[in-house]
Parts: structure tokens; sequence; C-alpha cells
């Protein structure tokens, strides 16, 4: 009984890292409330709460009118989803348990499947979000809402590319937790509320004038959310945007964060938090 079984061949070894992979995926949907539907129903909350404000914001403060011509909801959505997702998906990874949690003293358990049911955990709980606003949207508003997203499935890679650009970069955050907690914490706190203006989610990217694209060019987020606008509304081409840029971004925040991850495995110890 005290024996571990070890997969004998790659296809069993795949099998067995996915099992993890799911099980751990439920338990981080599972953190918020003891009721499986109740965590997901109050994340699902957080985004409606979130388009709402913003749509009452637009429409009290006059601004609807400085949005894409098409419709208004799908504008939001496309600025909204993405920022959240993006957030989402830093957060989740930079909170994902480390080396030196307890969690790794089980010996099929390693920071790989910690990282990566983070992640999925935080997809699954947008897309089911997103799915559920637009279902509501489609039945009480605009029962032609769908057939108005001139492309929905590059509108849906921007969402995929948004989650794994923030998985990337909340993987760097993770591999420096561990040496600079304090200083990190508040350093993603900081990027994650920069985001708020800088992801470009409550503007049109192709009004800013050209000396105030550089100020928001450098975030990737600024990229997803303009192109899956393009995507999403017929008469808007991207001028100061490219998806290819988040690519070459998230590969290379994803290969420095594996490997400071890496570093900080073989040396991180539960020690380091003793005075904390």
């Amino acid at each position: 009984m005290f024996q571990k079984t070890v997969p004998t061949n790659r296809v069993s070894s795949a099998v067995n890292i996915a099992e993890l992979i799911y099980h751990n995926t439920v338990r981080s949907i599972r953190k918020t409330h003891g009721n499986a539907f109740m965590s997901i129903a109050i994340s699902v909350f957080q985004s409606l709460m979130f388009v709402l404000f913003f749509y009452v914001m637009f429409s009290v403060m006059g601004l609807k009118g400085l949005a894409l011509r098409g419709d208004f909801v799908i504008f939001l959505l496309t600025g909204i989803f993405m920022f959240m997702t993006h957030n989402k998906a830093v957060g989740a990874v930079f909170g994902s348990e480390g080396p030196a949690s307890p969690m790794m003293q089980h010996a099929p358990m390693n920071t790989f499947i910690s990282i990566a049911s983070a992640m999925i955990s935080t997809l699954y709980i947008q897309v089911l979000a997103m799915i559920l606003i637009l279902f509501i949207y489609d039945v009480a508003m605009n029962p032609y809402v769908l057939t108005e997203i001139v492309e929905p499935v590059p509108v849906l890679g921007m969402l995929l590319l948004s989650w794994f650009s923030g998985g990337a970069i909340g993987l760097v955050f993770l591999a420096l937790k561990p040496w600079f907690p304090g200083f990190t914490g508040t350093l993603a706190t900081l990027y994650k509320r920069a985001n708020m203006i800088a992801s470009g989610k409550m503007f049109v990217a192709n009004s800013l004038p050209a000396f105030m694209v550089s100020m928001f060019d450098w975030n990737p987020l600024f990229h997803t959310i303009d192109q899956a606008r393009g995507f999403a509304f017929i008469n808007y081409v991207p001028r100061n945007s490219n998806w290819e840029y988040v690519v070459y971004l998230s590969l290379v925040m994803l290969m420095i964060g594996l490997m400071g991850e890496f570093y900080t495995r073989k040396h991180a110890s539960a020690s380091w938090s003793a005075r904390r």
C-alpha cells in the first residue's frame, strides 16, 4: 500500500499527468466556494457585473458614440473579456503552488501540474462566463448578436492568445516570487491595475494620435483587444496593433519563466518564508 505506481510507457505517463491536471483544475475552480456550481456562478457574476458597469458608465457619460459602428455590447465584450482572461491568467499562475508548497509533498504532484491547472481553470471559467453572457444578451436584447460578429473563430483565437500571454507573464512573476515575495506581489498587482487603462479596452486604438501609441503598444493585451475588434467588426481595420507581437512576446516570457521556475525549484526551501 506504500508503493507508488510508476507509468511504464509514454502513453501511461500522459494519461496520468492529464488525470492529475483534471483533478487539480477542479480543485482550483472550487477554491472560492465549497459548492462547485456556486464557485462558477460567483466568477460568472463578477464578469457580468463588469460588463454592466462599463455599459452604464458609457451610457451615462455619453461615450457610446466614440465606439465602433456596430453592436456596442460586442465592443465591450471584446475588451472586457480579453482583459479579464489575461489578468485572471496572470493572477492564477502567480498564485499557484510553488516548489515549497505543502501540496508538493504528494509524490505525483509537481509545479507543472499546478501551473497548468491554474491556467485551464481560468480559461474554463472565462469561456463559460462569455457563453452565458452572450446567451442572455441574445435571448433578452439582440437575437442576431452572433451573426454580427464577422469572424468569430479569430476572435476566439485572440481570447486564447490573451489567456496564453497572461499565463506566460504570470509564470515570470511566479519564478521571482520565492526570491522577492513582497516586491513581486506588488509588481504583479501594479501590472494588473495598469491594464485597466493600458489595455485600451475603453477606446478604439485607431483613434490614438501617433505620439500616444507608444504608451500602449508595449502591452500584449492592447494588441489582442484591438485585433479582436478588427475580426469582430466589418468596418474596422486595426492599424496600430498586430497579433504576431503577442505570440513572440509570450514565447519569450514563457521561456524566461520556465528557466526561472526550474532554477527556483532547485533552490527553493520552505525555510525561506519562516521569518515572514
